[in-house]
């Protein structure tokens, strides 16, 4: 489900590939062009002529059905229009009145609106353990500091990640919110405050508590205090989408215009918004006017502010998070967004608090362009740089302390930890080097020194900084809030994969053993070993087979088409982990049968010797599979 920041490129990617446009306007007369601490006003006619001088060529160049995009500034909706097809099938075109899009995780601002809500009320406080407000279920304390409402606000609840089982085809496979919480809490891999992990578990979980204290189920609360008061008509929190608005719901594709069926979100408060652009300007607008849309407050003006203050960040030279938005630095400009990506759809969501400029985009597609453009592109024409950041109030401390930097392989720290869903670690660390000359290399990227410690692309679009955390973990950490931890030298491939080698070249020499009998009978030479000899021989060689036929066809799984995991681990799959079970009871007889029978007559020096050979293969077997999950049913 939506995204962590790191994904922006991929959001950005596709806005980028809708880059220009023009439209009929929303709102009053234009306005004058006006400058402010590098802000322009945006005329409606303005905004029109960027976004429709390149959108639409962009749609078509990709393969995008359509993309719908709202401006606000102001206090008022200032663009709003629709490009290409929300139903390529019906051929209805987008519309931004009436077409709904899935905003995926932006969801989450109006999760954490809601929370402010409940806190401006009385009834939450953002920094006691969330147990307190959990009466079915609680979160274990694995570490002596609780998680709070502000870690799950700023992603640092220390929560590993999932995604095998987060989404469901049919409304009937989705549990009360309550019920599957409580069936999936994650483990947690790290103290809480410490550095960010995108979690929409957490994100999730700080909606039911909403629920819990507001005697509301999510959905219907959000209805009654965000999307009524608001006058999102034309949108809902609800799945599936309700009659009334169900025909106005945007089809998402796959490249090839191949649709994508409605996913449902057993975790609702993460993602299960479906809401117009025009819909999303009510939203932008009350934000950016300290909670009020019009006649309504869906917070106090003392609360609104306090929601746009820094709550918590990897570190202070890095962007962070402000109660739940991403906190960002555009040419210049404090920003503070979401972006979010479902089902095919990718959206992002951007405010510019210091200009009262807030924009929504959303693409019904999935594209290799980049979004990055179009956004630079509009802040370039309506923010442009040289402004000084509205300051974000008081920055709290971060949980690391900068470090020095260090060269090794790095693992995101969203991963799972507790489940197969580990091994993903192994497939795609991040490899950091440092250069004689103070360059840092990361990601494919040259990353040089700053006077503050940190490390910057020459491009200035990103900057590093190297962080040290409890225990003597060490992170890496970019402004796009992307963060990696320092990987044990036993998870690194330069372990792992000398394990795999030597276990396959065992396995492949065990095919020796049937030879050997083959050989022996044909020179009807008379059988001289033990029975417990014999036994352990060809249950070392069936285990190192089975071993190796389970390795080839879990990479064939992980290499193949993986989305239907997003439902839940298939039948095949599930079958596929007998064989560990049945490798490590074979393993072990052969071991202790190999005791046996060793003082017994008749073994050669070199069946000795290649029966500890292949003994030994098989406890490296065991040990990958132990390390990466993959012994039992850890779905």
């Amino acid at each position: 489900m939506g995204a962590f920041l790191s994904r922006l490129s991929r959001v950005a990617v596709v806005l980028g590939l809708c880059a220009g446009a023009a439209a009929v306007p929303v709102g009053g007369a234009a306005p004058a062009w006006s400058d402010s601490a590098g802000c322009r006003s945006p005329a409606p006619a303005a905004v029109a002529g960027f976004f429709d001088g390149a959108l639409p060529g962009g749609l078509r160049r990709e393969g995008v059905p359509g993309a719908v995009v709202s401006v606000v500034s102001g206090g008022r909706t200032v663009f709003a229009k629709g490009y290409g097809l929300a139903d390529v099938a019906r051929g209805v075109g987008f519309d931004a009145s009436r077409s709904l899009v899935r905003i995926a995780s932006i969801t989450k601002l109006f999760t954490w609106t809601a929370v402010m809500q409940q806190v401006q009320a009385g009834r939450l406080d953002l920094d006691v353990d969330v147990n307190r407000y959990l009466r079915t279920f609680t979160i274990p304390a694995t570490f002596a500091a609780p998680v709070t409402l502000r870690t799950l606000m700023g992603h640092t609840a220390g929560f590993e990640d999932r995604f095998v089982g987060t989404g469901a085809r049919t409304a009937a496979e989705v549990p009360p919110l309550g019920e599957y919480l409580a069936a999936h809490v994650p483990a947690r891999v790290r103290p809480p405050g410490e550095v960010s992990a995108y979690s929409n578990y957490g994100a999730a979980l700080a909606g039911y508590i909403v629920s819990q204290v507001s005697g509301e189920p999510f959905d219907r609360y959000v209805q009654r205090h965000l999307l009524d008061p608001l006058k999102m008509g034309h949108s809902t929190a609800a799945e599936p989408v309700p009659g009334p608005l169900a025909a106005d719901l945007a089809r998402s594709y796959l490249p090839g215009a191949v649709p994508v069926p409605f996913t449902f979100d057993p975790m609702t408060p993460d993602g299960s918004i479906s809401a117009t652009a025009a819909d999303m300007a009510h939203f932008m607008i009350a934000h950016l006017g300290g909670g009020r849309f019009g006649d309504a407050a869906i917070l106090d003006p003392a609360t609104a502010a306090l929601m746009f203050q820094r709550s918590s960040g990897n570190d202070p030279r890095l962007g962070g998070y402000a109660h739940g938005f991403q906190d960002r630095v555009f040419n210049g400009h404090r920003v503070l967004m979401h972006d979010g990506g479902w089902e095919g759809f990718l959206s992002v969501l951007m405010l510019v608090p210091g200009c009262d400029l807030g924009v929504f985009v959303s693409v019904n597609g999935v594209a290799d362009a980049g979004l990055q453009k179009v956004i630079d592109g509009f802040f370039d024409r309506f923010a442009p740089a040289g402004a000084v950041p509205d300051s974000p109030g008081p920055v709290p401390p971060p949980g690391t302390r900068p470090a020095a930097p260090l060269a090794g392989l790095y693992e995101r720290t969203r991963h799972g930890e507790s489940t197969i869903e580990k091994i993903l670690v192994l497939l795609g660390p991040a490899r950091v080097a440092v250069r004689g000359d103070g360059v840092v290399r990361f990601q494919d990227k040259d990353w040089s020194p700053q006077a503050d410690g940190a490390y910057a692309l020459a491009d200035g679009s990103d900057r590093l900084v190297f962080l040290s955390g409890a225990g003597g973990r060490r992170y890496v950490a970019t402004d796009r809030g992307s963060a990696f931890e320092l990987m044990s030298v036993w998870r690194t491939p330069a372990v792992n994969l000398p394990v795999l080698l030597v276990f396959a070249v065992v396995a492949l020499s065990v095919l020796a053993v049937p030879v050997a009998g083959v050989w022996r009978r044909a020179r009807r030479r008379p059988v001289r070993t033990g029975g417990a000899w014999r036994v352990a021989r060809w249950l070392g060689a069936g285990a190192c087979v089975a071993g190796l036929g389970f390795l080839v066809a879990l990479g064939v799984w992980l290499s193949g088409d993986t989305d239907g995991f997003l439902f839940g681990a298939p039948v095949g799959f599930r079958v596929l982990f007998v064989v560990p079970v049945v490798v490590l009871a074979m393993a072990g007889a052969a071991a202790v049968l190999t005791v046996r029978g060793w003082r017994g007559p008749g073994a050669g020096v070199v069946a000795r010797v290649h029966q500890v050979v292949v003994l030994a293969g098989l406890s490296g077997l065991v040990w990958f599979l132990w390390q990466w999950n993959l012994i039992g049913w850890r779905f």
